[in-house]
């Protein structure tokens, strides 16, 4: 990667770090850093950051756009349905939507913002969908796909910087975190028929690990802009 430049280092790789100071934003990261590996959590952490990358990239502004505690709470929940503790009774993205969404009522978030965030996360594998579902699912949807750093990425590659995104990888490493995440997903997609429908996400995944031995998307973005 290249050197740091001028916009991630000081106050400007202060304010790229800065996650949410708020109790519902320290809570999420109490829910999720003990149940997802190391990988899966940074990646989601390195989703809300890029994703707040691109929002700023297109205008749109924290508190009058979007609301900036559902976008952490959606980016670093998205992946929730593959943690350690899940159920594992439904297709990961929408086990994942189901207990962040529960997990924001019980902590006072209004039904209707719980169901923006549950949209977010249940689609953010949907490519041609999300983005059609609002400024948080766009803005979800795309953060994800930028941290990939391959084909999910490159309507907004201009939105993160060599400079920036080492600057992230050098508090939130990737850790192998295609291998990592795939893993997961095909284990939770292997404990019942209902995780894995055919043509999803997990479902193809799945199928393609047992006859193949690795994904395509494994394959694809080991070449990708991170590596990994």
């Amino acid at each position: 990667m290249t050197e740091p430049t001028h916009e991630a280092t000081t106050e400007g790789l202060a304010d790229l770090l800065t996650l949410p100071g708020t109790p519902l934003a320290g809570a999420v990261v109490e829910l999720i850093r003990p149940v997802e590996t190391p990988s899966v959590f940074n990646h989601s952490i390195r989703s809300y950051l890029f994703a707040r990358l691109l929002a700023g990239r297109l205008g749109l502004t924290a508190g009058s756009d979007y609301n900036d505690d559902l976008l952490f709470s959606a980016c670093a929940m998205h992946d929730l349905g593959v943690a350690a503790d899940g159920p594992h009774r439904q297709r990961f993205e929408v086990e994942g939507a189901d207990r962040a969404a529960a997990f924001l009522v019980e902590r006072g978030v209004p039904e209707s913002e719980a169901d923006q965030v549950w949209q977010a996360i249940a689609l953010h594998t949907s490519t041609g969908i999300a983005e059609r579902r609002g400024t948080l699912c766009m803005l979800v949807r795309e953060g994800v796909a930028l941290d990939f750093g391959g084909p999910m990425g490159n309507d907004h590659v201009e939105a993160v910087s060599d400079g920036q995104a080492d600057a992230v990888h050098a508090v939130y490493p990737r850790l192998d975190m295609i291998r990592s995440l795939t893993d997961a997903i095909v284990a939770q997609a292997a404990k019942s028929p209902k995780n894995a429908p055919r043509y999803s996400i997990p479902g193809e995944l799945l199928r393609e690990r047992e006859e193949f031995g690795r994904t395509r998307m494994e394959h694809s973005f080991s070449s990708s802009r991170w590596g990994n």
